[in-house]
């Protein structure tokens, strides 16, 4: 009979053991963080009712999902967590506490071209904190601390948050009288730092928009200096606009707590260019850059909506959330070095007999596993040489060799795999010795 050619599908992330403990303790970081701010775990299913998940869909979205037919039911792999989200709030809006605040933590789904870095399935790290009919501004000050603290944990180098207002941005273009092309100048806004300033008047300009004003909204864009030195200029433009007036006190207080929060100065900056593409975007909104590595993009994003739920109930529900693309952050942080594991197992000890009766070993590996220590028998009956090799080969800290004398005296071998230091120490002083390494 032929064999089948193993082999995985283009877009589709498969990990060596070693990278993917990396990839697990990277994921373990961001959640430990979200619930050290009182987020809640939510875990909606991958596959959705198509009419569900595909209400507010269109465009390029609908090109995207990956859609089925099973029985009469029409069927799709959720797209991205937002969407899972709104139709969770509606569907228990009734046994939920408002403020909801909530994180999730899944794979997601898009028919996209594959390419280096670009995954048909991949992990969003996403929270979301829930109003109901209204929520605090302040809460738009935290999500900044939220995302200071991941990646500080992440440990990924000096990185800056980038906020902005949408309202100041649609206040900017119903005062340019090109309100009604908004959400296409904002498209072309988001595009500065991938195209430039030139193309970015000319695509202006090939919106209808006269050169003057072009210009004006460019300046805008460009304005310079400090936090408050940004702020003050946003004043001093005098635009006469009520949504441009609302965003820049928004703006105001945002970064006001931003600083109560306790975030550096140097690691948060308004920038006037950040207008995020999505159209479900209505106020403070979030890009965070790798200082070093800025050609990688846009490491984190969010922003404020103001109904995340009107597909699905009347009821408003605003709302303000992040989200961390870890698959692609991941792919690209590991191709550029930035992260590196030691580790190909997880185990903290390896116990070795030199015994055929297997009964002490496992009577250890059993008083060990119960103090929390990661331990893993070798049961193969190979040469010591092997034994130590297949430890070593896999970065196994600690191995404990047990034969007639240990057993006789009641002392262990332990071995330092790193050092090659042995000492004899009885189960108990082993317990003791790797707790409090």
């Amino acid at each position: 009979m032929d064999k089948i050619e193993p082999r995985t599908l283009p877009g589709f992330m498969e990990l060596m053991p070693d990278k993917q403990i990396l990839f697990n303790q990277m994921k373990d970081k961001i959640r430990k963080t979200y619930e050290k701010y009182g987020f809640l775990p939510i875990d909606t299913p991958v596959i959705e009712s198509s009419k569900v998940l595909l209400a507010k869909a269109g465009g390029e979205t609908e090109k995207q999902v990956y859609s089925f037919t099973k029985g009469e039911n029409e069927l799709t792999l959720r797209f991205d967590l937002t969407v899972p989200l709104a139709k969770y709030v509606a569907q228990y809006q009734g046994q939920l506490s408002f403020p909801f605040r909530r994180y999730q933590i899944g794979k997601v789904y898009r028919g996209e071209r594959a390419q280096r870095g670009r995954y048909r399935e991949f992990y969003q790290c996403d929270i979301d904190i829930i109003g109901d009919g209204e929520l605090n501004i302040i809460n738009d000050a935290e999500i900044p601390s939220i995302i200071y603290d991941v990646f500080n944990e992440l440990n990924l180098g000096k990185f800056t948050i980038k906020i902005n207002n949408r309202k100041i941005l649609n206040g900017i273009f119903e005062h340019v009288n090109a309100k009604e092309i908004s959400q296409d100048i904002m498209r072309t806004i988001d595009k500065i730092e991938k195209i430039g300033e030139i193309k970015v008047k000319e695509e202006l300009e090939k919106l209808n928009i006269s050169k003057e004003n072009a210009e004006f909204i460019l300046n805008f864009i460009k304005i310079n200096g400090n936090t408050d030195e940004k702020l003050n200029a946003l004043l001093s433009l005098n635009v006469q606009n009520e949504n441009f007036t609302k965003g820049v006190e928004e703006l105001q207080t945002v970064a006001k707590y931003i600083r109560l929060f306790g975030i550096p100065e140097d690691y948060f900056m308004i920038d006037l260019s950040i207008a995020r593409g999505l159209d479900y975007y209505t106020g403070t909104v979030y890009e965070t850059f790798l200082d070093e590595y800025k050609s990688i993009g846009s490491v984190c994003s969010g922003g404020r909506y103001n109904d995340l739920a009107g597909y699905y109930t009347d009821k408003k529900l605003p709302g303000v959330g992040m989200s961390i693309g870890l698959t692609r952050l991941f792919f690209v942080l590991d191709e550029l070095g930035l992260i590196k594991t030691d580790k190909k197992s997880i185990s903290d000890i390896l116990v070795i007999s030199m015994l055929d009766d297997l009964k002490p070993s496992i009577e250890i590996a059993n008083k060990l596993r119960k103090e929390g220590i990661n331990t893993e028998i070798y049961f193969d009956s190979k040469k010591i040489k092997a034994k130590f090799k297949y430890a070593d080969k896999l970065k196994i800290p600690y191995v404990i060799v047990i034969g007639e004398d240990e057993v006789n005296s009641g002392k262990l071998t332990i071995k330092n795999m790193v050092t090659g230091e042995q000492q004899q120490k009885t189960i108990e002083e082993i317990i003791n010795f790797l707790k409090n390494i």
